[in-house]
């Protein structure tokens, strides 16, 4: 067999452009090397449609070990007595969950993607916007917190059949008792999107949605810091919403539907290499070591919105209770797309994002997004933290210098050799 050189070199092209720079984009982060190797391995070759012990295909009795080792693992790390890892993204996990229990046309209520909120959360360009109806709740114009008084209005005008809660770029934390109360008024069923907090709720650093909200849905990678994939989860099991009924004529419970959802509803074989993956990736999740790892995500993050503060920086909310900020550069008088732009030839990643009321296009934005989670995984401590906030700062002031930023560049590249991604 002939290597493929092109595809490697573009490959290790990547590698050390992960390795040399600052990694701020709050969705990313750094799987360890025995994640990369179970995602690597000969389990791509397998397909396995179905559940373990239920496949349509013959030999599957490894993966299906391995399936619920995963799945066991994953229970134990949320508390959950029913699970499925084998959504390939959290945007498919929700696809799952919202072909279980709607029906097209049926009237969602989502958190406002210009205020923090995901695509699959009702957006228009969505399949979410696309098969169901939407409308949406937001924040508070005077201190960018989530209006609550807003969510149970809407929902009492509008009669949703689903709420769904969590975000993208929200950085504060969220009362699911209270969603629950409202959804319970209006008969709505709840679900969670914890993708992006999914590493702080699952070592109690954040509010428990399992404890409230009928089902919880996340990514593996970002906080959790496993591979990319997407998983569903319930504490509690519930009659299915529909009135789905077996081939018996008996009402399915929800945990049924989701899993039938899931496969054949909107996939087909699941990734067995990626579920090995995952479940790894949950054991690294509920050692001591990770629980430390994840105190200082959410320590550097604060340290992270103090700095930025001081330096003028208006992040939405004042501040941050997980890993991300979500920063205002109107008062800088400076756009997303210029700054992730500017910030990215300093070997600085960050992503454009939109604000709250923002006067800008998606395309330009006024704000930008960026997180903790990736560069704790590479040692760093709430004194690095100010550091890259001066970098941030040095390089915006300096946007139309690059010799300034080149030389900035030069000083990342050779301060990040002290922060090995693989050792």
């Amino acid at each position: 067999m002939i290597k493929d050189k092109l595809v490697f070199e573009y490959i290790e092209k990547e590698k050390i452009r992960q390795t040399q720079g600052i990694e701020l984009i709050a969705s990313e982060n750094y799987v360890s090397e025995q994640v990369m190797a179970a995602a690597g391995s000969v389990l791509t070759n397998k397909y396995a449609e179905g559940l373990p012990g239920k496949r349509y295909y013959g030999g599957c009795e490894i993966v299906d070990e391995i399936e619920d080792v995963a799945r066991n693992r994953l229970k134990k790390l949320f508390d959950a007595n029913w699970v499925n890892v084998q959504p390939h993204s959290g945007a498919q996990a929700n696809a799952a969950v919202m072909l279980g229990i709607l029906n097209p046309g049926d009237k969602i209520l989502g958190f406002d993607l210009a205020h923090g909120g995901h695509l699959t959360h009702g957006s228009s360009v969505n399949f979410s916007g696309k098969i169901y109806s939407s409308c949406f709740y937001g924040v508070k114009k005077n201190n960018g917190l989530l209006d609550y008084n807003q969510l149970e209005k809407v929902a009492f005008k509008e009669k949703p059949k689903l709420i769904i809660c969590g975000a993208s770029s929200y950085s504060r934390d969220w009362d699911y008792k209270k969603i629950r109360e409202i959804a319970d008024s209006v008969s709505a069923i709840v679900l969670a999107d914890i993708a992006h907090p999914s590493g702080l709720i699952a070592r109690g650093l954040l509010n428990d949605p399992l404890d409230h909200c009928h089902i919880v849905t996340s990514t593996t990678h970002k906080t959790l810091r496993g591979p990319r994939g997407g998983i569903i989860m319930m504490r509690n099991d519930y009659d299915n919403p529909l009135g789905t009924k077996s081939p018996k004529g008996n009402l399915k419970s929800l945990s049924s539907v989701l899993d039938s959802a899931v496969f054949p509803g909107t996939q087909g074989g699941p990734l067995e290499h990626i579920i090995a993956a995952k479940a790894i990736s949950f054991e690294e999740a509920l050692s001591d070591n990770y629980m430390q790892y994840i105190l200082q995500v959410k320590k550097n993050a604060k340290m992270m919105a103090k700095c930025l503060i001081e330096k003028g920086y208006n992040i939405i909310s004042n501040g941050t209770e997980n890993h991300l900020m979500l920063i205002d550069l109107s008062n800088k008088d400076i756009t997303g797309k210029v700054a992730e732009n500017t910030l990215g030839k300093a070997d600085i990643t960050i992503n454009k994002n939109m604000v709250p009321f923002d006067k800008e296009s998606p395309f330009i934005t006024s704000g930008m997004r960026i997180g903790s989670a990736a560069i704790t995984t590479r040692g760093m401590k709430e004194k690095e933290m100010k550091k890259v906030v001066f970098y941030i700062d040095e390089v915006l002031k300096n946007r139309n210098n690059e010799k300034r930023i080149r030389e900035i560049k030069k000083e990342i590249n050779k301060w990040m050799v002290d922060y090995p991604l693989f050792k």
